[in-house]
């Protein structure tokens, strides 16, 4: 089965918008644990513009579903991934002056700098995934770092249309096929929609999908129960 990731990040968007405690992020991603979810993704970003400390630390002890800490390769990051020994941790880049993470991050440019804290979060029983471009050199590159898991930056594609988001979706189904021939479990995320989800899929390969901004905006208005169910419902009847 195609596994849903839910990033809650975004509620705790709305939290910091005016301070205090609501809407609480934790409350959000134990109704997407009751709803179906497969695990929970939140992103603790340099700046705190959202996940807080006090959030990873409360997920760790409130789920039942595996958390995966999404994460710059920073030597801070690094120590609290160590601390807080989620399930999972995902690398991505992180650019202070962006408002979403932007594209992949560089495993072949980066090798070095990458290579000691994938080792030490394997050390430390972490599931490791990069967030990279569908790009078959950085899939490989990811490989020698000694990452298991990678997940293919989808936004390239959720912004495209006609015949160019075609040419991206066989893009992402070709690494995809390239990923899992290396052995590596393959995931996918960012900018999936009711509309655009169904063709990411269906891609055979692919093991998760991590999808959070949609899934809080849809819930204003059907909730964020109703939203989860519909996206799951997509996304079987895709793989089906």
């Amino acid at each position: 089965m195609l596994r849903l990731g839910v990033n809650i990040d975004h509620v705790a968007t709305v939290r910091n918008a005016r301070g205090g405690d609501n809407p609480d992020p934790v409350r959000a991603a134990i109704v997407a644990q009751a709803a179906g979810a497969d695990g929970i993704t939140a992103h603790l970003r340099e700046d705190r513009r959202h996940i807080s400390d006090d959030d990873i630390l409360r997920l760790t002890e409130a789920l039942t579903i595996p958390l995966n800490l999404e994460m710059a390769a920073t030597d801070e990051m690094l120590a609290i991934a160590l601390k807080a020994r989620p399930h999972a941790a995902c690398i991505v880049p992180e650019k202070r002056e962006e408002r979403t993470t932007e594209g992949g991050i560089d495993c072949i440019g980066q090798h070095n700098r990458l290579k000691p804290i994938v080792a030490q979060l394997v050390n430390a029983g972490i599931r490791v995934s990069m967030f990279i471009e569908p790009d078959r050199k950085q899939i490989d590159a990811a490989h020698t770092l000694g990452a298991p898991v990678v997940e293919l930056h989808t936004g390239a594609y959720a912004n495209a249309s006609g015949d160019a988001r075609e040419k991206i979706l066989r893009h992402i189904h070709n690494g995809a096929e390239f990923g899992a021939d290396l052995g590596l479990e393959i995931h996918a995320g960012h900018g999936l929609t009711f509309d655009n989800v169904q063709p990411v899929a269906a891609i055979p390969h692919i093991r998760e999908l991590n999808i959070g901004h949609f899934l809080i905006g849809e819930a204003v208005f059907i909730g964020l129960e109703a939203s989860i169910r519909e996206m799951r419902r997509l996304m079987d009847e895709a793989r089906a």
